[in-house]
């Protein structure tokens, strides 16, 4: 493994133009969604964010969201835009009779990812010591504690475009490749058009992150994810690689030294680093991370380096 050369990472706003926002409203607003996504909502609080997968019955991720329950009956999912129109309209297929309605709040929803501690200082007081995954009202605005990337704290920022433009005006501007990257080095890599059924849930390691919730009932999926939890049948994971020279994108595969016969991995989610090349979020062959050469795109094409990711990966599956 390469070590990380130290880190100073972009901070300030990012209007976070490639996000939209589902809306749930109604009575049932949480247990709908306890029945379709991965985590826990009957029990979500006003205080809490969730991270959460929408998976196929095979188990395979469709979308994934960050959510927060901006009031008792209303729920904010947020989502990369271009998958939006194709998971509301599946998700609204299986309302039913269920007291919810589903929209697409985007035109009245701004979103802002603040980082640093320029953003921090902008924000109320009581957002500096708030923990990962949780929210507070910010004047109305959801705010929302995201994971540490690259030393720096984040916040997810949900409310009127008018609000979000006079915050955002206030604070260095944030180039959305630049918050991309911190999401890179967050290590949970979101679903994006290029990986929709690429992946189940813990392939980008979201049961490590919280993002799913064994204990639960049923939703679709929920066999395969669980199979895949407890007989021990996982033999991939999401680890952070830099390449140098070549672009990295969602999509592309990855090559091992050890089998040059097929890809071993498949990139999850990509970035520009400050620091030059690109970071990215690759889904593995377990067998691939111990030893050999990692390369992009084909079995001789450019070399890739690993780097730590925040969290530590479970290594009673690494020799699987």
């Amino acid at each position: 493994m390469v070590s990380d050369p130290a880190q100073s990472g972009p901070e300030g706003a990012a209007a976070l133009a490639h996000s939209g926002v589902i809306r749930v409203r109604g009575a049932d607003a949480a247990s709908f969604l306890h029945g379709q996504l991965t985590n826990d909502f009957s029990l979500l609080g006003l205080d809490e964010a969730r991270l959460a997968a929408y998976c196929s019955p095979k188990g395979r991720m469709l979308a994934s969201f960050v959510a927060c329950k901006h009031a008792h009956d209303e729920i904010r999912l947020v989502c990369r835009a271009e998958l939006l129109p194709t998971t509301l309209k599946r998700l609204r297929m299986f309302v039913l009779r269920a007291k919810a309605q589903l929209d697409d709040a985007g035109a009245e929803l701004a979103l802002l990812g603040l980082a640093g501690a320029s953003a921090q200082a902008a924000l109320p007081a009581e957002a500096g010591s708030m923990r990962p995954w949780r929210r507070i009202d910010v004047d109305g605005a959801d705010l929302l504690r995201l994971p540490d990337a690259a030393g720096l704290p984040r916040w997810l920022w949900i409310g009127a475009p008018a609000h979000a433009a006079a915050l955002a005006n206030a604070l260095p501007a944030l180039p959305l490749d630049a918050w991309d990257w911190l999401e890179v080095r967050s290590g949970i890599a979101p679903v994006v058009a290029a990986t929709v059924e690429a992946f189940v849930p813990q392939m980008l390691n979201y049961e490590l992150v919280g993002g799913v919730n064994f204990q639960k009932g049923c939703y679709p999926g929920q066999e395969v994810v669980a199979r895949s939890q407890y007989r021990g049948t996982l033999k991939r994971r999401t680890v952070l690689l830099h390449a140098e020279a070549p672009a990295l994108r969602a999509g592309q595969e990855v090559w091992w030294s050890g089998d040059a016969a097929q890809p071993s991995g498949l990139v999850a989610f990509a970035a520009p680093s400050p620091q030059g090349g690109h970071d990215a979020l690759v889904e593995m062959k377990l067998a691939a991370l111990d030893d050999g050469r990692l390369h992009l795109g084909a079995a001789d094409g450019p070399e890739l380096a690993q780097r730590p990711l925040p969290y530590a990966l479970p290594r009673e599956n690494a020799a699987a």
